[in-house]
């Protein structure tokens, strides 16, 4: 089965980014966990990886599941351990010149094509005045204007991820992970997850491992959760959370699609 969409350019990145750490098929299938020509498959775009592939490959390269989503900046490969970079923060009274004037911290943001392929990638500059809550934040410049009147709506969407927006990744084993953050943030991973009927985590029936703090929350349907060497079975409104590092899996054993919200969130020391 070939991918299509947000799954289609998954391959492109990962050869990139394999290609600047100077890794063969074989180093990198070695360093993730899994065959040379199953990276080579994922990298032609001729198989949608399973999750365990996608993390044993993510930890392998150093990279966040954001690259992989197509969210950071397509021209640039991310540097080894992205994660432990900081966003910027802005709290405290705000701070003005002598004339009153506030003084701005800003941002700038690089907004990707959603994978419906209703726009192009748009980059966004924010701020806030000095020292004050980023919820203050104000649209400077879309696309290098600043904005006025309808344009300001597209730059809304610099905190708000509408659902038709959404990018995806299709997984091999029944599995699509939706995004649920509208721009980059390497500090945690936050989706939603579709379990088709009879769709799993991870299509080896392996379970996987990664770094963090994972949570889950099922929303519709009945989850079966492998974490160790026990089952837990959660129904809509249950919800888990637990070190990732413990061997785990997901499993729909239903005819029903399943949803759940899934959150890692990621070590940044």
């Amino acid at each position: 089965m070939k991918p299509e969409g947000e799954s289609a350019g998954l391959g492109g990145r990962l050869r990139r980014v394999r290609a600047e750490r100077g890794l063969s098929l074989r180093e990198l299938g070695r360093l993730a966990g899994c065959s040379a020509s199953l990276i080579s498959q994922v990298e032609r775009g001729q198989t949608a990886p399973s999750a365990g592939v996608i993390y044993g490959i993510a930890n392998a390269l150093e990279i966040s599941l954001d690259y992989l989503f197509g969210v950071a900046d397509s021209d640039e490969v991310p540097a080894p351990a992205a994660r432990g970079a900081k966003a910027p923060h802005i709290a405290g009274a705000p701070h003005t010149d002598e004339d009153g004037t506030p003084r701005f911290v800003t941002a700038t943001a690089t907004i990707g094509a959603p994978a419906n392929g209703s726009g192009p990638a748009r980059t966004v500059r924010i701020g806030a005045p000095e020292g004050r809550e980023t919820v203050g934040t104000s649209v400077l410049e879309v696309d290098g204007t600043a904005p006025t009147g309808p344009a300001l709506e597209p730059a809304a969407e610099t905190i708000v991820q509408r659902r038709g927006r959404r990018r995806t990744i299709d997984l091999a084993s029944g599995v699509r992970w939706e995004r649920l953050t509208p721009l980059q943030d390497a500090r945690v991973d936050f989706l939603e997850v579709v379990y088709a009927p009879y769709g799993r985590s991870t299509d080896t029936r392996c379970p996987i491992r990664h770094d963090g703090r994972e949570y889950q929350l099922v929303l519709m349907g009945t989850l079966h959760a492998d974490v160790g060497f026990e089952t837990y079975v959660l129904e809509a409104g249950d919800s888990l959370a637990f070190d990732p590092a413990t061997p785990h899996q997901y499993r729909n054993m239903t005819g029903e699609e399943v949803r759940a919200i899934s959150v890692v969130v990621h070590h940044t020391d």
